[in-house]
Order: C-alpha cells, then sequence, then structure tokens
C-alpha cells in the first residue's frame, strides 16, 4: 500500500517497521512529528523525556538490553544529548541504535544554523542522509541493520524542508524481533578510561571498515548522464539538481560519514566540472578536497547560509536570470504573541516596572520584541537562570535589581533545574519567573512532566513546580495567576529587591491548548475612551486604533482574557459574555 507521508512520519513508520521497541524525545521543530507519528504504533513505546540527554540515555539503555530504540531531536537538541553519544559510540550497541537529528537551514525556527554531520564526525558515528520521504522510510530502516552490523548508534540527518514536505511511501509490514541476549561486558559497556583506550581503537577500525564498505553500499550511487559536469550531493540538495540540470551526472551519497572515498575518486575523475552542493557547512567539500581532488567547486561559489534551491544552481552554475514578479507591497508581519496570551499580562506588567528578561528558549522570546520590549537576551534552553546568576556573581545584587530570568515550565523541566540548583548552591541572588502555560507551546502543545499526561495519553501524577522549587531549599515561592496584573506587580517589586533566591510562578494555560475555553471577549466602549493607548502598549493583535483614536476589538481574534480592560482607567472597555449563537 503506498501513502502520502511527511518526511517525519516517513522516518517513524521506518522504525516501525524495522521494529524498534523504544523511542524517546523531546520536541523540537522540526524534528516534533516522529514521535508524535510513533506513539500511534501500539508495538512501540515512546515517551516525551523532559530532554535530549535523557531521551539518548533512555534509547542506550534499551539498546543494551537488547531491542531496536531511537531517539529524536533538533540540531540544538544532539548538543544537550552529545555527552552520552559521544560514548555510546565507544560501547556500541545491544539492539540497533538510531539517532534522528533534524537540521534547520535558514533558521526558522532555531537559535543557530548548526550541521549535526559535523557533531557526529566528531562523535564517530556514521550518517544516513535521504532526499525524499520514501528514502526517510528505507533509510531509518537500513540504519538499524548498520547499526547492528557495525555495533555503532547511527544517525539519520533530516532538515526542515525533508521533515516537512510530503511524499509517496511504500508501506511495508512490521518485522518482530526478539532482543539479543543480554551478556555482562565490562570491557563493553563500562567507559573507565582502561577501556575506553581500546575501545577507541575498536571505533577507529569500526569506521575505516565502514568507509571502505560505504562505496558498494546501494544507498551510494552514481548517476551518469552528460559528463562534462557532475555533483556530488546528498539530502534534499539532491533534488534541486536534478531539477535544474537533469542532464548532469550526479553522485548521490546516503551515506555521508565515513564518505565512500574510492567512489568518489572514480567519479571525480570522469567529470570535466565537479560541483559540491551541500547545505550549511563543507563537510563533504573539505575531506574531498583534502584527497587532492582540486578541481572540486563548492563554497566559493555557494553559500554556507540558509536552505539551497534549483534557483541557485540556474543562476550561479548555469548563469540565468530570472525575473520575477514584483510582490505585493504588503506590510511585514512579524511573529507575535496570540491574543489572550498569559505571557503577554506578564510581560506588560514587566515592562511598566522596567524590569528587564534574561530570556530563554519559547514563545515567551518574542517579548524580546515591541512593544512589549522585556525580553534581553536568549542563548539555549535553560539559560535564563544562569545568565541572571552570571550577571550577579560579575555585577553584584545591586546591578541586577531591575532583572529577572524567564522561563517556561517545559523548558525550567528540560534544563532550568540545574540552573536554579546552581544559585542556591553557589548563594546567588535573583527573581526567577517560570511562565506556566501548562504545554510546551514553541512546538505545537506537547505534554511534560508537569501536565499530567504523557505522549501516550496516559493519565500521570503531575510534577508540582512550586514544590520542587522549595526542595531547593528555595524559601520565597509563589505562584499567581498570570492575569492578575495587581498581584504580579507587587510580587515583583518585593522579589526583585529580596537579597535572596525566589521565584514567581505565574500560572494561566495556553490560550491554544485544546479543551481551553473563554466564556467572555472585551467589549470597547468608544463614548467613554479617551484616546490614551494604554490599552494598545502590550500589542495584543485582537485590538486596533480606529481614525478618531478610539479602539476596536475583533470579537473572532480576542479571547477575553481581559488584560486590555485592566490596563483602561476610564472603563471604556468591558468583559461580557460571548455570544455562542
Amino acid at each position: 500500500m503506498k501513502k502520502i507521508l511527511l518526511g517525519n512520519e516517513a522516518i517513524a513508520r521506518g522504525a516501525y517497521e524495522a521494529g524498534v521497541k523504544v523511542s524517546a524525545a523531546y520536541p523540537g521543530t522540526p524534528s516534533t512529528e516522529i514521535s508524535e507519528s510513533i506513539v500511534k504504533y501500539e508495538e512501540v513505546y515512546a515517551e516525551w523525556s523532559p530532554n535530549e540527554k535523557v531521551a539518548a540515555e533512555t534509547a542506550i539503555g534499551a539498546s543494551i538490553a537488547g531491542v531496536r530504540a531511537m531517539c529524536s531531536m533538533k540540531h540544538v537538541g544532539v548538543n544537550v544529548a552529545a555527552d552520552p553519544l559521544f560514548t555510546a559510540a565507544y560501547t556500541g550497541v545491544g539492539g540497533g541504535l538510531v539517532v534522528v537529528a533534524a537540521d534547520d537551514p535558514g533558521m526558522y525556527s532555531s537559535q543557530n544554523e548548526q550541521d549535526s554531520r559535523m557533531i557526529a564526525r566528531a562523535a564517530m558515528i556514521p550518517v544516513l542522509e535521504p532526499s525524499d520521504s520514501a528514502e526517510a522510510k528505507e533509510f531509518t530502516k537500513l540504519a538499524f541493520d548498520l547499526s547492528e552490523q557495525y555495533d555503532t548508534p547511527v544517525m539519520v540527518r533530516s532538515t526542515t524542508r525533508l521533515s516537512h514536505s510530503q511524499g509517496i511511501v511504500e508501506l511495508g509490514e512490521r518485522t518482530e524481533r526478539e532482543p539479543f541476549p543480554y551478556e555482562r561486558n565490562v570491557a563493553k559497556y563500562v567507559m573507565m578510561p582502561a577501556n575506553a583506550i581500546k575501545r577507541h581503537l575498536v571505533v577507529e577500525a569500526r569506521m575505516k571498515r565502514l568507509g571502505e564498505d560505504a562505496c558498494e553500499m546501494a544507498v551510494n550511487r552514481a548517476e551518469y548522464r552528460d559528463l562534462s559536469v557532475g555533483f556530488i550531493t546528498s539530502g534534499i540538495p539532491y533534488q534541486y539538481v536534478r531539477e535544474a540540470m537533469p542532464e548532469a551526472s550526479v553522485l548521490k551519497l546516503g551515506l555521508v560519514h565515513p564518505l565512500p572515498r574510492k567512489l568518489i575518486e572514480e567519479f571525480a575523475a570522469k567529470v570535466d566540472q565537479l560541483y559540491i552542493f551541500e547545505e550549511l557547512e563543507p563537510v563533504i567539500e573539505e575531506q574531498v578536497k583534502s584527497w587532492g581532488i582540486l578541481k572540486a567547486v563548492g563554497k566559493e561559489l555557494f553559500t554556507v547560509q540558509g536552505e539551497y534551491s534549483a534557483n541557485m544552481i540556474r543562476e550561479r552554475v548555469l548563469g540565468q536570470k530570472y525575473e520575477t514578479e514584483i510582490p505585493a507591497l504588503v506590510p511585514a508581519r512579524p511573529p507575535i504573541l496570540c491574543p489572550g496570551c498569559p505571557h503577554r499580562s506578564v510581560y506588560s506588567v514587566m515592562n511598566r516596572l522596567k524590569i528587564h528578561g534574561a530570556g530563554d528558549i519559547g514563545c515567551y522570546t518574542l517579548g524580546a520584541a515591541a512593544p512589549l520590549g522585556v525580553v534581553d537576551t536568549t542563548i539555549c534552553m535553560g539559560s535564563s537562570i544562569s545568565t541572571l546568576h552570571g550577571m550577579e556573581k560579575a555585577r553584584g545584587r545591586e546591578y541586577i535589581r531591575n532583572w529577572a530570568a524567564v522561563i517556561g515550565d517545559s523548558t525550567f523541566l528540560h534544563t532550568g533545574i540545574n540552573s536554579l540548583m546552581n544559585m542556591v548552591y553557589n548563594q546567588s541572588a535573583g527573581t526567577v519567573v517560570i511562565l506556566d502555560n501548562s504545554t510546551t507551546g514553541m512546538t505545537g502543545h506537547q505534554d511534560h512532566a508537569a501536565t499530567g499526561k504523557t505522549l501516550k495519553g496516559e493519565v500521570v501524577p503531575a510534577i508540582n513546580i512550586a514544590a520542587l522549587c522549595r526542595s531547593l531549599g528555595i524559601e520565597h515561592v509563589y505562584e499567581i495567576s498570570a492575569y492578575d496584573l495587581d498581584g504580579l506587580e507587587e510580587a515583583l517589586r518585593r522579589e526583585t529587591a529580596r537579597d535572596a533566591v525566589s521565584v514567581i510562578i505565574t500560572k494561566a494555560p495556553c490560550v491554544l491548548l485544546k479543551g481551553v475555553t473563554f466564556p467572555n471577549k472585551c467589549v470597547p466602549i468608544p463614548e467613554k475612551c479617551k484616546k490614551c493607548g494604554a490599552c494598545l502598549r502590550p500589542g495584543c493583535p485582537a485590538l486596533t486604533k480606529n481614525e478618531d483614536g478610539t479602539v476596536s476589538i475583533d470579537e473572532t481574534m480576542c479571547n477575553g482574557c481581559g488584560l486590555c480592560e485592566k490596563l483602561c482607567r476610564f472603563g471604556a472597555i468591558e468583559t461580557r459574555k460571548a455570544d455562542r449563537t
């Protein structure tokens, strides 16, 4: 049977057909749908782990127990998981172990543009890179086979364009596999220095053998056509080459680490002009040129930034110029917080108090933009608390009186806990605001350890974030509604003045969460409006300023949070029961 699948769905299908038993992940665009797809297969145990390191360790444990296991993450998640992954390359596997890394060329939803092939090279882990959904399924299955054949974790690298594009996939049956019997092997699985030194030799020998065998693997294939020009490429860029120059010869690499040197040298010798067409870093190019194939043209022609396209080849190789239609003159639409978002309410108070936010990764990062203008820093998951701590240690308590760390509930459980622990342990002082909207909002409302529901939908005890903070020895922990403006102002004034670690947990569910209903709408009363603009300052998209200076509220967008009503001192906005007719 054939079916149209997203690349992520195809990866999940491949893991299912390969007989995977355990899947662990932390949600992160563009990888999230892998877990949301694989959880639909009853034969697979699938979980949201609190972070990518834990997900990798869970998959490693399952592999050692003898079953096929997988962990999935976006490229920055590979950094978080790097510690166990580098060592897993030394230990090898029991059952097949696959790491799916989804890179984000163009940074559509990321804070940096990273090439996971470089991480895999450093970790000495082989990498497969599919070019479409059909290959995504087949390469994932192959990854498990290679993992067991060569006793190594295997990375399947995707990108945003592959993960979120659809293609026709031939569905197969699941192959059930008996777990490999466990045998205690301290020399293999206990990476103390004496054992690790020996295992490093094993890893080097394995990668050498893989590179030699790669020349005969079907996933690496030379497509000879016009020999005057040839491309070495992989992944989605292969599709651009075939579209722009269908008659060109192509060496399509499915296994991009280690590279099939003999195959590459043979291909290079047969074509007159050689291009290496790879998104992001010159991973293939640098190795090819190091072998003395200096006629290869790569990054001196093609960029290291962003996504590639067929037009890039047409322009830079063929010299073709395309005149495109003048785009419609529409105003820019930067990303903004949703109408009724509880973060807007918190930030409006911080803005009024002129409190700077040490920010984190999540929807609330949008608080950096006008008109809220609260978030001043964003580095990585969990960094807000550590950043604030570093500021306090660098400049003293007085320096951060007008600062607070802001972090979401899911991000706090991801890597914020350790940072908060560090503040307590190293006798810091500062205020941490945990924006608890009961979900992992930025990636599409996935559950986490504090929501009381697993990836499989099972109801479980929810982590109590306030109790967790108190368990670290923090005396000043407060929970408050995100829409309580007066209470928030009083709490922020009090806690930022305190010479101790304090935590304010602002609670209100994400307005887009399924099942969350809003019975009210905010309604303007033009005759009372003083045209002061106070209601407009938080930047709610449901509000617009009329030509006469009064305000209109789009009832189809309004969620009735009441923020604008509370900001109006003249009673020119009222909250009324929504008309459900």
